[in-house]
């Protein structure tokens, strides 16, 4: 749609609202309610001039006090009633406002968590945040309060100008005159202040992500000594910032001084005129007087009922992202059949699931990443019986991960099948699988609270006991018998308050207190300490044992005892075998490993030089 386009059919046409009936179906009682209280008092707002006109001509003008009494009561309990209709709508409104905001944040947040795992490689964590809080936040300010704003200022527009057309035709067409140029001004200065207004919120996002980059590298920052750039960097930012917000008040200060100019123009009119008429007693000057209140009291509406259809046309970008991020296709779901039967992640049927064992087979897979152009897996077949111990070693970059995806079904294959227990994967729910699996990161994540927290994680209702038995495998027990709160120590935000050993010696015990039947390890050890790195390697022997398992490895050291050896390069499986194997067959394993064992050989005589000196 172009920029010629009129305003209205503009706000009106595309707006997206259809898709948000079904978040506001359940609410459409309150709404309605609200609706009808906000006419209401509208209608009683529009009725104050006409008081202030009887007062005038029937007790001001007269000299007279009788019956003021009873006046001043009607009007008082007129302003009480208008009063309690506001407040009543205002509460509701609130209401409405929070509760719409809460099921739109609950919607995409659950959403998410049926996303593949590409969708998060492909955007970030701001973009995502932003959809789940800015947006929903601004939709539901738009529910409750633009559109009941809009019929609360057209009626009281629409009701003034029914009144002074019934008073004095002649006049109020005099008044009308002003109302088109005005709105056609104000169209003009509204589309100039979205502009002025979007630019605003790419600059602030802009701010937040200097903030978070500012706040989150803080220690890059200051050892690398980069922070003069950073200020740098941070005060451009904050230039255009200020630069477009200066903008931003021109321009409404512009539309501010006009509605204030044709206001009083109108009022100019309504004296001129109103006042000849008065002079020839044509019009009371209580008549007047409620003219002049209608005159000045109708630009406001006129404007905010413009203002709000602009602001609508911000919101629908909001509305237009938020439903882009809800109507998002997972890459691997589960078929309704299979829905159906094992229920899903939100509703899982957990008394259909069967007893997983872990037999795993690639039956002539093909894959590549749904944003590849390379297949990196061909006619792909390997059978790995119950409690095997698979490693996948290979250079950074290589591509050890892709194994491990699809047999978690974080991806599914191009061609082909990856069977667990005989079964096609995709026959099972993704929960039923994943519930099956223990899974360790290269870099450990833990969630703000507590330990005790961080392992019922794994284990929702694991006790106490259970949990220090898990702890004890990976001896990650000791943790928590130095600390004074024992398993209600706090873990901090991403688990920073613990070292890096210690959050992955957390994390590899929460991965085993469920017990899975397969268990990944995704080099957890390649960024910890070599003591902490021994305790994990001891632990992996004991934990691995009757479980299949996958370790994927950066030291090949720490595999040679491994059933089956998957050697990756550039993405492709060129070996397989056991330690000795291929060793024997002096290809690219041979390779790797010499080469690694004699720079492991050197470091360890210097440090023994070190030591000595």
């Amino acid at each position: 749609m172009d920029d010629n386009t009129p305003l209205f059919t503009k706000h009106l046409k595309g707006f997206g609202i259809p898709k948000l009936l079904p978040f506001l179906k359940k609410y459409r009682v309150p709404l309605f309610f609200m609706a009808v209280l906000q006419v209401a008092a509208s209608v009683l707002s529009i009725l104050f001039p006409k008081f202030q006109e009887y007062a005038i001509n029937n007790y001001v003008t007269p000299g007279i006090t009788e019956g003021i009494v009873t006046f001043a009561v009607v009007y008082a309990a007129v302003l009480i009633i208008k009063c309690g209709l506001d407040a009543i709508s205002m509460y509701i409104g609130t209401v409405m406002e929070m509760k719409i905001g809460r099921d739109l944040k609950q919607a995409s947040f659950n959403h998410l968590q049926t996303l593949s795992f590409s969708y998060f490689n492909r955007n970030s964590v701001g973009y995502i945040v932003s959809r789940v809080s800015s947006d929903t936040n601004r939709i539901g300010t738009l529910v409750s309060w633009e559109f009941i704003g809009i019929l609360w200022n057209f009626t009281y527009a629409a009701g003034s100008l029914v009144i002074m057309f019934l008073t004095n035709p002649g006049l109020a067409a005099l008044v009308m005159v002003i109302v088109p140029a005005l709105v056609v001004v104000i169209s003009i200065m509204q589309k100039k202040l979205l502009i002025a207004n979007r630019e605003i919120r790419e600059e602030n996002s802009k701010i937040s992500g200097g903030f978070n980059e500012g706040i989150t590298g803080a220690r890059t920052i200051k050892t690398l000594a980069t922070g003069d750039k950073m200020y740098s960097e941070f005060s451009d930012m904050t230039r255009k910032m200020k630069k477009v917000s200066v903008r931003d008040a021109r321009i409404r200060g512009t539309i501010t001084l006009t509605l204030n100019l044709a206001a009083y123009i109108a009022l100019a009119v309504v004296v001129k005129v109103g006042g000849d008429m008065t002079a020839e007693q044509v019009m009371t000057i209580g008549t007047l007087s409620m003219f002049m209140t209608y005159a000045l009291g109708l630009m406001e509406p006129v404007r905010w009922v413009i203002d709000s259809l602009a602001e609508l046309t911000t919101i629908q970008v909001n509305i237009e992202r938020f439903f882009g991020l809800l109507e998002t296709e997972p890459d691997v779901k589960d078929t309704p059949e299979v829905t159906e039967k094992y229920g899903d992640i939100l509703e899982p049927k957990r008394e259909n699931w069967e007893e997983i064992k872990g037999d795993i087979e690639f039956d002539n897979v093909t894959f590549k990443y749904p944003d590849g152009e390379e297949y990196v897996l061909r006619d792909f077949n390997l059978k790995i019986p119950q409690g095997t111990n698979v490693a996948i070693v290979g250079e950074t970059g290589a591509g050890k991960s892709t194994i491990v995806n699809l047999v978690c079904r974080f991806f599914e294959p191009t061609e082909g099948r990856v069977l667990i227990d005989g079964r096609d994967a995709r026959e099972r729910s993704q929960l039923w699988l994943h519930s099956s699996i223990g899974y360790v990161l290269q870099t450990p994540h833990l969630f703000s609270g507590t330990i005790r927290d961080n392992m019922r994680y794994g284990k929702p209702d694991a006790t106490d006991e259970e949990i220090m038995e898990a702890l004890r495998i990976v001896s990650a027990d000791e943790i928590v018998s130095r600390s004074k709160d024992g398993l209600d120590t706090e873990v901090g935000e991403g688990g920073d308050l613990l070292s890096t050993g210690e959050k992955q010696l957390i994390s590899f015990a929460r991965a085993i207190i469920c017990d899975p039947k397969i268990l990944i390890l995704d080099e957890a050890t390649s960024s910890i300490d070599s003591f902490t790195e021994q305790i994990i390697q001891d632990s992996i022997k004991t934990v691995t044992e009757g479980r299949t398992s996958f370790v994927i490895a950066h030291r090949l050291s720490t595999v040679r005892n491994a059933d089956v050896i998957l050697v990756v390069k550039d993405g492709k499986i060129i070996e397989q075998g056991k330690h000795k194997t291929l060793m024997k067959l002096k290809g690219y394993y041979y390779d790797l490993y010499t080469q690694q064992y004699r720079d492991e050989a050197t470091a360890s005589y210097f440090d023994k030089l070190r030591t000595k000196s």
